[in-house]
């Protein structure tokens, strides 16, 4: 009977050791999953480990030295953003869990003594969970599949973080530089007012002129400070993004934008590849393959909730000890689990649902994002090679002609401000171009190597 009982002991003590309470391995998982869709891997920084949060620190500060580049700013907010790390540590929580489903519940000890008459009962037992010893093979399976959905949930969550983060980065650059070229139209508004009121006053113009030119620097002087909201806000979120605070706050960024690629990205199969690499697809299923074997698991214990298995013993005086042992089960006479079995039916259900309802919003994401950046990359090199040039080519004829005396300055005046609208088109087609961009790439399950864009050609 002692070796009968041994047995679950020993069961018990090499599974209790299959699985780690450290988080590491997960996070590793992770960071490697984020750094093939971004480019840049997060790091999990434990409590009390100074050592890490100082190397952080340094890293973080020597990127804020130089103008913070777009894949400068990720890496900063995938190294700095606490709420990010406060996700990151959600595999931690997985990892527990898959950890405790190696471990069986304590053992329960019991003992009674009861004298009297000059006698004493002395009953000593021992409990072991069997029921929890039998099924822990499907819940170490469980909590294994929780673990890969947990790890696939947290790598999207940081994805749309960055994804955010780069949105952040060119609204803020875009909106420094529409303030430098603000700045710069008000400055030439306010020397166009300064030669008109001269104009004036030698006759060679009338007042509806002064008041013309006049109207057109205080709304540049408007549009200056327009442009400086805009890029307080901006900068804002960006900050935001990235976790900064306190003296960090006064980072530079770029003067403009990026220059727009030779030519847009040609992807085909779009749908395809959004459904193979999309962690949100990919989290849903694992859900529905998880609810599947939650569904089988209830299942097979629906009829048995409780079931210990003990060792117990019995003394009484003048009487030789008496062993045996004794089971507890709990019997099903008024709940025999169909309500749990429903249950687990209908999650299962409710999970198949969200995995094509996830997958019908992944496929128009991808075909809607990939319309509208093939659409703003027409848009901003339509600016770049038909508006911009031809700006530009009336603004010399302009001047050549006024140089001739064959233009009056109004002309040369009227065609500053036509010029200073088409400039501050470009620079919003260029910003919507790259916010395009991102979210391609957002909705494509990240960045596409070359090797992805040569398979889908």
């Amino acid at each position: 009977m002692r070796a009968a009982l041994l047995l679950p002991c020993a069961a018990l003590i090499v599974l209790g050791g299959c699985a780690t309470t450290s988080p590491q391995e997960s996070a590793a998982a992770v960071a490697s999953l984020v750094q093939e869709r971004t480019g840049a891997a997060p790091r999990l920084t434990g409590p009390g480990d100074e050592a890490a949060a100082a190397a952080v620190a340094q890293e973080v500060g020597a990127l804020l030295k130089e103008p913070v580049s777009m894949d400068a700013a990720v890496r900063i907010a995938l190294l700095n953003h606490p709420g990010l790390q406060a996700t990151y540590w959600e595999v931690g929580l997985a990892q527990a869990d898959l950890a405790q489903a190696t471990r069986l519940r304590n053992p329960s000890f019991g003992f009674s003594r009861l004298s009297g008459h000059g006698e004493a009962e002395i009953e000593r037992s021992i409990g072991f969970d069997l029921a929890g010893l039998l099924t822990m093979p499907l819940r170490q399976r469980m909590e294994a599949r929780r673990a890969d959905a947990a790890r696939l949930t947290v790598a999207a969550a940081i994805e749309r973080h960055v994804l955010e983060t780069r949105k952040a980065w060119v609204e803020a650059v875009a909106a420094q530089q529409s303030l430098a070229y603000a700045r710069q139209v008000n400055s030439a508004a306010d020397a166009a007012s300064e030669l008109m009121e001269r104009m004036v006053k030698a006759g060679n113009a009338s007042q509806l002129d002064l008041a013309r030119e006049q109207v057109f620097y205080a709304e540049a002087a408007a549009g200056v400070m327009r442009a400086t909201r805009l890029l307080d806000a901006a900068r804002e979120r960006l900050t935001r993004q990235l976790g900064l605070w306190g003296e960090q706050t006064g980072y530079t960024l770029p003067e403009r934008l990026p220059d727009l690629p030779p030519a847009p990205h040609e992807l085909a199969r779009i749908e395809q590849t959004a459904l193979a690499r999309r962690l949100d697809v990919q989290a849903a299923r694992t859900a529905a393959q998880q609810l599947a074997a939650d569904l089988g698991l209830t299942r097979t214990t629906r009829f048995v909730n409780v079931l210990e298995l003990g060792y117990h013993n019995k003394n009484e005086t003048g009487a030789e000890r008496a062993n045996g042992y004794e089971v507890g089960l709990e019997l099903p006479l008024f709940d025999w689990g169909g309500a749990r079995v429903a249950r687990a039916e209908a999650l299962y259900m409710q999970a198949v649902h969200r995995v094509a309802d996830t997958a019908i919003t992944a496929r128009s994401e991808a075909r809607e994002s990939y319309l509208g950046y093939r659409a703003g990359y027409d848009l901003a090199r339509h600016y770049r090679d038909e508006i911009i040039p031809l700006r530009k080519k009336i603004a010399d004829e302009t001047l050549l002609r006024y140089n001739g005396m064959l233009a009056s300055p109004f002309e040369l005046l009227a065609d500053a401000r036509e010029q200073a609208q088409a400039v501050s088109g470009y620079i919003e087609a260029l910003k919507e171009f790259w916010l395009a961009d991102a979210t391609l790439e957002g909705a494509l399950g990240g960045r596409q190597n070359e090797q992805v864009r040569e398979h889908q050609k």
